[in-house]
């Protein structure tokens, strides 16, 4: 999740330095890339590095909210074939620890318009409210309160593919994300659901004994459509930013 949100970051540098202040009285934290620098994969990193101090508040004045924690108002995952059928719902989801990401690798093709992240997560701490129905193993599941989950060893890699168009409310050539690919594997997963099968205790300890001991079969079964659920999240919130500045405010020659 947190790929887009590096991208956008490094890219809106240059969009501060030209609607905000003079590019000599930037902050010491912004620092602009430019599309020809024959090592603009290792200035987007050194640009990660100097903003990552400021994430966990956000910066207002490029309209990046506080990443710690990252609040996501709404998930939904539907998964209707395999082990593991369940419809679910997570909402006011709180994620802590994306901050301490490390962002491994850069790549960006400026002729292709394609942008590949590599990163790894130690850990991240997930808090939200959830519903949820279905089987998993054939065992039925039913549920809704407070999920906790803890995830571990977090290897993430984002694949965002663009293209340029001419707007003409700007007159200007703009960007736009057309895919945006998310997959990433987690090391190790723990998770509780409170009030299962109506505030049973003894079904909702076996429940949540169960998917911790087999955990990684779970979330291989629904780590397609969560990816494609984060995918279509971020790829929406970047062409909300993309669209207001035109390429070579954000990206300059």
């Amino acid at each position: 999740m947190h790929g887009s949100t590096i991208l956008l970051i490094v890219l809106l540098n240059a969009a501060y330095s030209v609607y905000g202040k003079a590019v000599s009285e930037l902050p010491p934290f912004l620092q602009i890339c430019h599309r020809s620098d024959p090592n603009l994969n290792e200035c987007v990193k050194n640009s990660v590095e100097h903003l990552r101090p400021y994430l966990k508040d956000g910066i207002p004045a490029l309209h990046i909210p506080a990443c710690e924690p990252l609040y996501v108002p709404q998930v939904e995952i539907s998964q209707a074939a395999g082990p593991v059928s369940v419809k679910s719902s997570y909402s006011d989801i709180k994620l802590y620890g994306g901050t301490d990401f490390v962002l491994k690798s850069v790549r960006i093709d400026t002729e292709k318009d394609r942008v590949r992240l590599k990163l790894y997560i130690p850990r991240l701490e997930m808090i939200s409210k959830y519903v949820m129905q279905g089987k998993i193993l054939m065992l039925p599941i039913t549920g809704n309160g407070l999920a906790r989950g803890n995830y571990t060893d977090i290897d993430v890699i984002v694949t965002i593919q663009g293209e340029r168009y001419y707007e003409r409310k700007t007159e200007k050539l703009h960007f736009r994300v057309i895919d945006f690919y998310v997959d990433f594997n987690v090391g190790h997963a723990s998770i509780h659901l409170d009030n299962l099968f109506n505030g049973d205790q003894t079904l909702a300890d076996a429940m949540n004994l169960f998917l911790n001991d087999n955990w990684k079969m779970v979330a291989a079964e629904i780590k397609p459509a969560l990816e494609e659920t984060i995918a279509d999240l971020f790829k929406t919130f970047s062409n909300k930013i993309y669209g207001k500045y035109p390429l070579d405010t954000l990206l300059p020659p």
